[in-house]
């Protein structure tokens, strides 16, 4: 009987190591974004990776309806009442602003986000171009800020995209 006992707990402890072994842990992050330059802009922005890829979701309240840019800025600093303590957009490969979808961009340009008639706004991307924490300065958002600007992003105006004022910010930190 302590045989089985025995066998069954081995068994079982065979059966944990080997699934925690294929499984991938998502790396998760969420963060507050609060107001600046007088807005009344506030959101949370999830950052989840999982096995090499960035989920990234932001729910934000308080815009005035319409097109706003929104992109990763170079440094976790909200301290500015304007926001411009966190510096210009995160572009560690040194290419042109553009949009996401282009072949050349910033990391950090995520584009627009449109807010309906009541303020209310959500974006989503998924992309292998970031991690959370691993330390790849080309790819690692943490240490960051995520920055909303008052007006849209026109994916041209270099570097900037002519978004217009910071609204909302975020240190990307855990």
């Amino acid at each position: 009987m302590k045989k089985i006992a025995l066998f069954s707990f081995i068994a079982v402890l065979v059966i944990i190591a080997c699934k925690s072994g294929t499984e991938t842990k998502a790396n998760s992050l969420t963060i507050n974004l609060e107001p600046r330059s007088g807005s009344t802009v506030s959101g949370t922005a999830t950052f989840s990776e999982k096995n090499g890829m960035v989920n990234f979701e932001a729910k934000l309240s308080g815009l005035k309806p319409g097109v706003h840019g929104i992109h990763i800025h170079e440094k976790a600093d909200c301290s500015a009442a304007d926001a411009a303590s966190a510096g210009g957009h995160w572009n560690p490969t040194h290419v042109k602003h553009g949009k996401w979808t282009d072949a050349e961009h910033h990391k950090g340009d995520i584009g627009n986000i449109t807010a309906d008639e009541k303020g209310n706004a959500t974006i989503t991307l998924k992309t292998d171009e970031w991690c959370i924490g691993c330390g790849d300065e080309n790819k690692d958002i943490l240490g960051k800020g995520l920055i909303v600007h008052a007006n849209p992003d026109d994916f041209t105006t270099q570097p900037t995209g002519n978004a217009g004022g910071r609204i909302a910010c975020s240190a990307i930190i855990k």
